[in-house]
Parts: structure tokens; sequence; C-alpha cells
């Protein structure tokens, strides 16, 4: 995977001649930003994020859960503190923008019921499957419905890979395989090798599904593939499920979507008469074909359904010269909220590191950038969004409804659970190569002395489990990165063993709360640079691109062509070949 080396950020016009592309339309900014005392900024950010934090992180708001208490204290300090800072309204005239969801709850144990075969077989949930339903109706069931198994699922033109060629699968129930098959083979030459790609992912399967006319469709778990345990989809996928709402009430969905554990799915395919391991095997190739199972499956859902409304905060500082084009800075501002104790009385679960961090460094960058607003070109874009903890709903939604379209929406920056435990001098790239955001990243990083890395488990997805992602399917280039384990002062074995103490003692309990004591210059560092990383694109032309091969470079390409459709003064360069 190639993608473009050695940008630099003061002159756009070398980014666009190192990546091939003409000059003559693409210009350096004529005046470069007001000088930064860089030294300064990184105090301001430290203030700014302890100051913040503390606020965000407080008992008084609850635990930031959307569309509760915690929610409308939360939304309207954002919108007042980007107020004070001189910020405008980023949806029109107004700071929010209402995000519709909908709770669905089982009211029922469904079971699977698989008949055809010899001997029949009967799949309880939470044992042997988790099924459920988008669809918001009262009862969602399946009838006797054949089973296929399609592989991977997959359909990628650019791998030259098609999992349904020649396979009708309307009215049926479709098994398919977690992760793809670069991870399955260790091919470094198939698809992204190891790493996952976003046609690994179960949000995948189940979309491709949907648009094949599936009428089910079931995923094979198996732990190292999927990147987390049984229990882990046990306990996902069990309670409320939000989503979304939609106007067609996710008549576009699969009608029931699931997991199978892998022992059932061995029991499955072998009552059924064929080899599981020799078909998976067989999957992991370009060749392979669909498999009818000589077996149909049945279950009924029974669901109720709670409505609600959320929103995102969104506020904007507006360019001098293409304000229709934006930059866009990302954070979730939602946690978890307050749950019951083992007392029976609530407890908080603060979110002070997720996502209290990232949020914080949203107001932080607004302030640096407002005082440099007169040479922003560009418009900058902060977007607080809700429900990541759901499901990146907040994010889904601005991303189906932006403010600005997709083509006009130069690049994202994400930011969340920023680095609480000092300085780092590597910064973890999570989809490492993916964009030309990288490098605008590494450019920033040789002024801080630092080095960009690998994330070190990309056969886990990680990528496609924050909110940049929503950016990402609609096309828009982004970088999602976190401060890193090689600590400056102490070394890597202190980075591994206190990232490793927040993931056991504090990730997602109610002890991950706000500490005074914390030493925010990594975080501060980490902020300097993603500003510089938007300050490069807000002051010149440059438009980053996916990398060849990259699972999102034909979401922006088509959306290159809406853009000269509508017969844009100004769009983004057509992918490269």
């Amino acid at each position: 995977m190639t993608i473009c080396k050695g940008l630099v950020l003061a002159t756009a016009a070398i980014l666009l001649a190192a990546c091939g592309q003409a000059t003559d339309e693409r210009k350096a900014p004529e005046a470069a930003p007001a000088s930064i005392d860089r030294q300064a900024q990184l105090t301001q950010f430290n203030e700014d994020l302890h100051k913040h934090v503390a606020v965000l992180a407080s008992d008084e708001f609850e635990g930031r859960a959307p569309a509760t208490l915690g929610e409308e204290k939360t939304v309207s300090y954002l919108a007042d503190e980007f107020a004070k800072l001189g910020l405008v309204p980023g949806n029109n005239d107004s700071w929010f923008q209402e995000v519709p969801v909908v709770s669905a709850t089982l009211t029922n144990k469904p079971s699977l019921e698989i008949t055809g075969l010899e001997s029949p077989l009967r799949f309880t949930q939470g044992e042997d499957l988790m099924v459920w339903s988008k669809r918001e109706t009262p009862t969602v069931s399946l009838e006797s419905s054949q089973l296929v198994f399609a592989g991977y699922g997959i359909v990628a033109p650019e791998y030259e890979w098609n999992d349904y060629q020649g396979l009708d699968v309307k009215g049926k129930t479709v098994v398919v395989l977690v992760n793809d098959p670069g991870y399955a083979t260790q091919n470094a030459e198939l698809f992204n090798g190891n790493a996952m790609t976003y046609y690994g992912r179960w949000t995948y399967k189940y979309e491709e599904a949907a648009r094949q006319g599936a009428a089910g469709v079931l995923i094979v778990h198996e732990t190292g593939a999927a990147g987390y345990p049984w229990e882990v989809v046990t306990g996902s996928w069990s309670g409320d499920q939000i989503s979304l709402a939609t106007e067609n009430k996710g008549a576009a969905r699969v009608a029931v979507e699931g997991w199978i554990s892998s022992d059932a799915a061995s029991a499955l395919f072998e009552a059924a008469g064929q080899d599981f391991e020799a078909l998976k095997a067989a999957a992991g190739r370009a060749d392979f074909a669909p498999v009818a199972l000589d077996a149909q499956a049945s279950t009924s859902l029974e669901l109720t359904h709670k409505y609600s409304q959320s929103r995102n905060v969104l506020a904007m500082i507006p360019g001098h010269k293409r304000s229709d084009e934006v930059v866009v800075y990302m954070a979730h501002w939602d946690h978890l909220g307050k749950k019951p104790g083992a007392d029976g009385q609530d407890v908080i679960f603060n979110g002070a590191v997720d996502n209290a961090t990232g949020t914080s460094a949203l107001l932080a960058l607004a302030r640096s950038f407002m005082a440099v607003e007169a040479s922003l070109e560009r418009s900058i874009l902060f977007v607080a969004v809700t429900a990541e903890e759901s499901g990146l709903l907040g994010s889904a939604y601005y991303s189906q409804n932006p403010v600005f379209k997709p083509y006009k929406t130069v690049g994202g920056i994400n930011m969340d659970a920023m680095n609480v435990n000092g300085p780092m001098d590597d910064v973890v790239v999570i989809g490492y190569g993916a964009s030309q955001m990288q490098d605008l990243l590494a450019e920033a990083a040789a002024k801080q002395n630092r080095k960009l890395v690998r994330e070190p488990t990309p056969e886990k997805g990680y990528f496609y489990r924050s909110d940049h992602f929503n950016l990402s399917k609609v096309g828009v280039p982004v970088i999602y990165a976190e401060g890193g384990q090689e600590h400056r002062e102490h070394g890597r074995e202190y980075g591994v063993e206190q990232s490793a103490d927040y993931g056991k003692h504090r990730y997602h309990k109610p002890a991950d709360e706000y500490d005074a004591n914390w030493d925010l210059r990594g975080a501060a560092e980490d902020t300097q640079l993603y500003f510089d990383v938007g300050l490069a694109l807000a002051t010149s032309d440059i438009y980053p691109r996916w990398a060849p091969m990259n699972e999102f470079q034909g979401v922006r390409q088509a959306s290159v062509e809406a853009c000269l459709a509508a017969g844009e003064r100004r769009c983004p360069p057509k992918a490269a070949k």
C-alpha cells in the first residue's frame, strides 16, 4: 500500500506535486498564519483539558447518558463554552442537531429451530446464539428460511471478490464468517493481510446481506477473528438495543440479525452433511462458491420500542476564502450515565477519560483556532456527537445528515479517550496507512520529535469502532490516533502498564473519574498534533486522498462524481489510477 510521503504542511504545492497532481489550480496559501508560541499553546491546552474534564466528568453531569438530565447539562455547557470563545452555531442558526433514536427491548427468549435435517436442532438465545431485529415492529420472524453458507459475505469489487456471485438469497438466511479472507489466510496480498478491513466487521455483514435481500443473517463467532470472546457478544446484544429511528421503521434492514457460536455452527454444518472446517478454508479463496445447506431456520422475536431524541452539538469557525469547504473535529460527549449498584443505589459512570477528554479537546482546539481565525481559508466544524456508547449513533446521524456535503468535507479528526499518563514519544495510528491524513499527522509529530507507529492488533478492527468511521463510510478521509505507550521519562513498560491498568480497573467502570493529579502533558501534545493537521488543511488547498485499494476510496470517488455533476466550482481530485 503506497501513500504520498514527506508532505510539507506549509506548502500545499509541494504536497500536490508529491502526489502527482498539477499545482496550477491548487496553490499554497498566500500568507502563513500568525506565529504561534507552541510552548504557550501546550500550556493552554493542558489548562483547558483539566478545566473542562473536571466539569464534564463531575457527578453533577450524572455520567452524561443520552436523553437524561446529564445530556441537558452537557450539551448546554458545550454550547455555552463555544459561544464564549466566539464560535458560531454549526447547524445553520442552531448549536444542536436533533438525533432520533429508538430503543428496542426483546420481551421473549427466542430460540432458533433448524429443520430439514435427519434430526432437528434447537439453538438457545445466550448459549448458542444471539438474535435480534432492527425492524421497528412488535413481532419479527423467520419461517422455514433456507440456510445458505455465503463464505465471508463480502462484495468487494476492488479486490475482485464476490461471495454472493450468482446467489439469490431473497427470503433466505445466510451464514457468514466474521473478519475477512486476509486475516483468515494471513496472506499479505489478500485484502489488507492481517489487518481487518471494513468487509470483516459484523456491521458490514448485516448491511451487505440486506442489500442482497436476505431475510436473516447469522455470523459465526470465533474469538480470534472477532477480536473478543463469546461473552462480549452475549453482553453487548442483550438488554435494550438502541439504534437510529428511521422513516421506514427499519424495513431496509435484514429481518433477523445475529451471531451463532462456533460450536453451534459446527453442529449445524455436520448435521447438514457438510465439513465446516473445509468450507471455512474454501471461503478464503476467490473461487469460493456459496453452499446451500439442506436445512431451514425458524425463529420469532417479540419486541417493544421506545422513541426519544438526543442531540449532537455543532460549533463552527467560518473560513474567509472557501467557507463552503470544511475540516471536521469530532468527539463523543456521551457516556454510560447512572446504573444501579449492588446496594440498590445509583452508581455514576463519570466517563472522565472516555470521553470527557476528547470532548474537552474540542473546546481547547476551538480556543486555539480562534487565535488564528483571520488566517483560516476553510471553515472548521467542531462536532460533539451523542450515543457513541450505543453504537456510534450520533456520528452516523451527522454523516447521513451533514451540514457540509461529504465532497466539501476535506478531512476529519476524531478524539476518543485521550492519554492522561504523561508525554509519549510515539503516536499510535489506528488504521495505519489508510489515507494521506496520516502524512499530515507524521509532519506534525516530527515537530515534536515523535514517531508514528502501527496499532498492535490491527486484526481487531478498532478503526471501525469509533466515530470517525461514519465519516469514512461517506468517503471523508479521516485520522484517528492514540497517545502511544513509549513514555518519554519512564519508558515503554510504564506506558504499557498504565494503559493496561486503565483497561482493567476504569474502562466503562465507575472508577473512570477525573483526577487533578493527571499528567496531561501528553494529551496536550496530542491536541497540538491535531491542531497542526487541521491548520494545514484549513490554510491550504490540500485535499487528502484515501490510499489505493482502501475500501472507502470508491465512496470518495462517487462523492467526487456527485460534486462534478452538481456543477460545483471546486471538487476534490479524482482517485489516482
